[in-house]
């Protein structure tokens, strides 16, 4: 397994890049100029002016044949802010001392080195030590010694390397060392101090080689090998070179081949020793062949487009997807047990660049077994949930998982909810709800008690915004899906600020403590500030009162108040629950039918009814005046007809 391929490959191995920028800063004298004066003519220059213009390398110098431009720098402090922009838009840094002034080598660590870092210039650094025909040899110090202390503080620093521009001493490899730390960069690939592959890589790699191994049987055989060989490099393997490659790897790991090829173990340390020979242009290659990027995750031309769609659309998983999830979710369930444990998921997950629910708001967002394992319910209700929040991220991830369609084919964009409202009917499978409510209302116990969580005694406040998902079943045997977004009260007002926040809302949910009178009266102000904002905006969401703490008594006008409230905003009285008891009173399956007929349960406020009389006015008049210019129109014309004959008769 090696590089090759000419041209394909070497466009391949740069992952499509058109061209490298190189910046080069350092210290007044240090050589700037003359070292890329001297990679630029093959020769040193005589006189060079103070500051070079934008210099570009022969296209055939590397055998990436990538192109080269290397920005000159000046130092001064009257072109700090000229060099900062410089530095913003390298691809790749230079940082350059003189090996005959040992103060500029110290200005690396004091200066330039920090610079970066408080610039956030996020590049390879290639440290560059010039003018070593003038070093004093009275005191030979080896590169390793001068910048192995400064290389462990500094990580960003890619490689080392000293030169002379007038004795043209390695003036072309400061170059080619730049260039290729751009176009194969090791950080992503490979810990240096553990002398490992890093977690992201070994996961890209463990994707590649089961996309590689057709029968499915956990090796490469010669024939998927050589396969392997021709989609990346261009070029087969020869039998002979397929004995060396499995020899090599069988002499230092015995378990990395077996009869019937080239294990994933095997594979993995062919792509560690590639790489510690400082090979890694043929990871890379392999790499971008399989669509990977520099940060290892699927490129842009992998995933669908950007979706373009309206505010009040959503976007769910077609029935092709889930048909998929649902068999890999049998495929994965070794044990049979009808969930995934935590060692399952991981196993689903391991040619993702990562579990993509261990974080928020998608870690413990679903309904969990005794034992942590989700349950096919709660498997599918993780990916609706991603794929509402962030549609492109959960093909991506289909796509690790295995996904062989149509990336475009595994989601579909819903109808926009005004048109559910014009007919009267949700055709969505998947619903938002936004949980509003002031503290101490019971929120939070709302959504845990939605996915399986014991009721809690222990008030823990809610700073930021969560999320729980879960299937409900509703009237027809058909089943829905429930995401329940908690609002914390001091999220409000950030929440409203924007024009069309409500617009993912197919339902809003108002929660109160019914023993509260000041829990109560917050909560009808919550749903008067959210109304009037929908009603504002154009984007009107069906409302519900949730009562919950029902085990306790309730303050003594509440009845009379819940009552005077629901009528004159037209929606329906509170639900009681308590989720100490256990007593839901259907409330996630009524939230649900409530969001499938978006025309019903849109509270309205005094302002809006008045709104809606004036325009009610508005069109009558309007109503009036054309239907009186119309009679005018009608009466002129009958004049006219009417004078036309009587003329014509006299």
């Amino acid at each position: 397994m090696a590089g090759g391929g000419g041209a394909a490959a070497a466009k391949a191995s740069s992952g499509g890049r058109v061209g490298v920028r190189i910046v080069v800063a350092g210290d007044k004298g240090t050589g700037k100029s003359s070292l890329i004066v001297t990679a630029a003519a093959d020769t040193f220059p005589i006189n060079v002016p103070p500051l070079l213009p934008p210099t570009r390398l022969p296209d055939d110098l590397y055998p990436d044949r990538v192109p080269v431009t290397i920005i000159d720098t000046s130092s001064s402090m009257e072109n700090r802010g000229k060099l900062a922009e410089e530095l913003k838009r390298a691809d790749a840094v230079v940082l350059t001392y003189a090996c005959d002034q040992p103060a500029t080598l110290d200005r690396l660590s004091t200066f330039w080195l920090p610079e970066l870092r408080r610039l956030e210039i996020k590049v390879p650094v290639i440290v560059v030590g010039c003018k070593l025909d003038l070093r004093d040899e009275q005191h030979p110090l080896s590169l390793e010694q001068v910048m192995s202390p400064i290389m462990q503080q500094f990580r960003e620093i890619e490689t080392c390397i000293e030169c002379s521009a007038f004795k043209q001493i390695q003036v072309p490899e400061v170059f080619y060392y730049a260039q290729k730390a751009v176009l194969h960069p090791t950080a992503p690939l490979f810990d240096q101090e553990a002398q490992t592959l890093k977690p992201r890589c070994v996961r890209a790699l463990k994707r590649i080689f089961i996309l590689c191994d057709h029968d499915r049987d956990g090796a490469l055989s010669d024939a998927e090998l050589n396969d392997f060989q021709v989609k990346c490099f261009n070029a087969p393997l020869q039998p002979s070179e397929i004995v060396g490659v499995k020899r090599v790897v069988q002499e230092k790991l015995p378990e990395g081949v077996n009869d019937r090829g080239l294990t994933l173990t095997g594979f993995l340390f062919l792509h560690a020793l590639f790489i510690e020979k400082g090979r890694l242009e043929t990871t890379w290659t392999v790499l971008r062949k399989f669509g990977y990027n520099n940060d290892i995750r699927l490129s842009d031309d992998q995933l669908p487009p950007p979706i373009k769609r309206a505010p009040d659309q959503s976007v769910e998983l077609t029935s092709e997807a889930l048909d998929f999830l649902r068999g890999i979710f049998l495929l994965f369930d070794i044990d049979g047990d009808g969930a995934l444990n935590p060692a399952e998921l991981e196993d689903l997950f391991s040619t993702a660049p990562e579990s993509p629910w261990d974080e928020a708001p998608y870690k413990d967002a679903a309904e969990r077994t005794a034992l942590g394992g989700l349950s096919l319910d709660g498997f599918l209700s993780e990916w609706a949930l991603m794929t509402v929040l962030d549609p492109i991220r959960s093909v991506e991830n289909l796509i690790y998982c295995g996904y062989a369609g149509d990336p475009s084919s595994a989601i579909r964009i819903t109808r926009r909810r005004r048109l559910d409202r014009q007919k009267q009917q949700s055709e969505r499978n998947v619903f938002q709800c936004f949980v509003f409510g002031p503290k101490k209302a019971g929120k939070s116990a709302l959504l845990n008690s939605f996915i399986g969580r014991p009721f809690a005694d222990m008030y823990a406040s809610t700073s930021e915004e969560r999320y729980t998902v879960n299937a409900v079943d509703v009237p027809g045997g058909t089943r829905k899906t429930l995401i329940l977004r908690e609002i914390p009260e001091d999220g409000v007002p950030k929440l409203l600020y924007t024009k069309d926040s409500l617009a993912a809302c197919d339902i809003a949910v108002f929660v109160h403590d019914r023993s509260d009178e000041s829990s109560w009266k917050r909560a009808t102000e919550l749903l008067v500030e959210v109304t009037s904002h929908g009603e504002a905006n154009g984007c009107e969401v069906p409302c519900l009162i949730v009562a919950a703490k029902d085990d306790l008594n309730p303050f003594p006008t509440e009845i009379q108040d819940s009552t005077r409230v629901s009528q004159d905003m037209g929606i329906e009285a509170p639900i009681p629950v308590s989720t100490k008891l256990g007593d839901f009173n259907n409330v996630f399956r009524r939230i649900v039918s409530a969001a499938e007929h978006p025309h019903l349960s849109i509270p309205e406020t005094e302002a809006g009814k008045s709104r809606k009389q004036y325009h009610r006015l508005v069109n009558r008049s309007l109503m009036f005046v054309s239907v009186g210019a119309a009679v005018a129109i009608v009466g002129l014309a009958a004049y006219r007809v009417y004078a036309s004959r009587r003329n014509a008769s006299s």
